[in-house]
């Protein structure tokens, strides 16, 4: 399969990503040793799988191209904040501010110490992690083994804004992670380096996180269509921090030349604010960061209520058929179960439901024909009783059991009788109750 090619819709699973084969020493399999940002190989490979970098320029000399709401972009994130204005971020605190980062020793530190300054409060905490392994992610593909993303932030959205059935169909382009409740179709990545780490590392980090993030988004954007669209938008930010400078990047997918081919994914640079160098420049290097996390909150809201409409137009799945069953499982099993083939779908149409009027009136003819056959049992016992009081010449009783009972009784009594007055002891050689019977009456008759 060709290298970052994803599946829009999810409609079918066997167009999803899976890691490659590839020939090692030891046989058939994924190479043995992974790619990571700090593998200098690692740069070539996301370039070869059309994932590139920021300022890159192609072999026939085209620059990288910029999305198409660029000037949008900046004018969102440029918006004045109340909360960081000179009354409420004062000269005091942006020196505290200094001091906390150029204490911060180890990356670590600056993870807690600064970062979180910079950010702000969080609006909805449980949209927001870090140091998360993507490995419920399909890889990117290409010879290489890739190792799987772990961004340092990101910001996503919480699993219950989308349908359950469209995180399942997604799930490995919009779930980084197993554990389901954990922020779904992140957008917004931030890496971080201490004093001593390496910036081009940070770089190919973030890049490789906004991978994923414009990858899912796009996929999300594309759910229910037959072939994939390109708005030639960007829809995920990717950030990086190192040594008191703040740089903003953006992400997104650009439509292959050729068809068949797989879309390539680009990052530009949108700004740089040096963060220890006046509090006019802390206040725009915040104002961008906190803005850019917003903006992409109201992107993939955007899209989440797109997607979810788009699911609901097109109606609940309709339940599988039941063999010898008047009743079906509900729609929501059937979701579950995946039962939503052309063949199962196909024999649900001919199905009746308890309330359809076809199905009430299978129900009538059942009970009037098991009425009938009452009818007609009750009948026949009645006449046989009859029968049997008219040979005996007898009237029936008021019971409808009496008449047979008092015919047989008679009968036996006479059959004892007869026996006893002959045949004396002899008689006892009947079976049952008559047998008893007989034997008293015979020795009476005897004397």
């Amino acid at each position: 399969m060709d290298p970052s090619q994803a599946s829009p819709t999810g409609r079918s699973r066997s167009r999803r990503f899976t890691i490659t084969e590839v020939t090692t020493e030891s046989g058939t399999g994924t190479t043995g040793k992974s790619l990571s940002p700090y593998n200098r190989a690692f740069q070539q490979a996301l370039i070869d799988a059309r994932v590139y970098p920021p300022y890159y320029r192609h072999l026939d000399g085209k620059a990288t191209p910029k999305p198409e709401n660029w000037d949008d972009i900046n004018k969102r994130l440029a918006q004045r904040r109340p909360s960081l204005s000179p009354s409420r971020f004062s000269k005091e605190q942006h020196e505290a501010f200094v001091e906390q980062d150029i204490s911060a020793a180890r990356e670590e530190q600056v993870k807690i110490r600064v970062i979180p300054l910079i950010q702000g409060t969080i609006k909805e905490p449980r949209a927001a992690l870090g140091e998360i392994l993507f490995t419920n992610l399909d890889a990117l593909m290409t010879d290489k083994n890739f190792a799987s993303a772990k961004p340092n932030f990101f910001h996503g959205a919480r699993p219950e804004k989308l349908n359950p059935r469209i995180r399942s169909e997604l799930e490995h382009l919009i779930v980084p992670s197993t554990q389901y409740d954990l922020p779904i179709i992140p957008t917004h990545f931030t890496a971080v380096k201490g004093p001593d780490g390496s910036p081009a590392v940070a770089y190919r980090q973030v890049t490789y996180d906004a991978f994923f993030g414009s990858r899912g988004f796009y996929a999300l954007q594309n759910y229910g269509r037959e072939e994939p669209q390109y708005d030639g938008k960007a829809h995920t930010i990717g950030t990086v921090y190192h040594d008191g400078i703040l740089r903003l990047f953006t992400s997104h997918p650009v439509q292959p030349t050729n068809p068949g081919e797989p879309p390539s994914y680009y990052m530009n640079h949108l700004e740089t604010s040096d963060m220890r160098k006046t509090v006019e420049a802390w206040r725009a290097g915040a104002t961008w960061y906190r803005n850019s996390i917003e903006w992409t909150e109201e992107e993939r809201d955007e899209a989440i209520s797109v997607a979810n409409e788009v699911l609901n137009q097109q109606g609940p799945v309709k339940p599988p058929i039941v063999p010898n069953m008047t009743t079906s499982f509900a729609s929501t099993g059937s979701q579950q179960l995946g039962l939503d083939s052309p063949t199962m779908e196909s024999q649900v149409e001919t199905a009746q439901s308890p309330n359809s009027e076809g199905f009430q009136t299978a129900v009538s003819s059942q009970e009037e024909e098991e009425e009938g056959r009452s009818r007609r049992q009750t009948s026949s016992r009645k006449k046989r009783s009859r029968e049997d009081f008219e040979s005996a010449g007898s009237m029936p009783s008021s019971s409808p059991g009496a008449a047979p009972q008092a015919s047989a009784a008679k009968k036996r009594k006479e059959r004892g009788s007869g026996r006893g007055s002959g045949r004396g002891r002899g008689s006892g050689r009947g079976r049952g109750s008559g047998r008893g019977r007989g034997r008293g009456r015979g020795k009476k008759s005897a004397r």
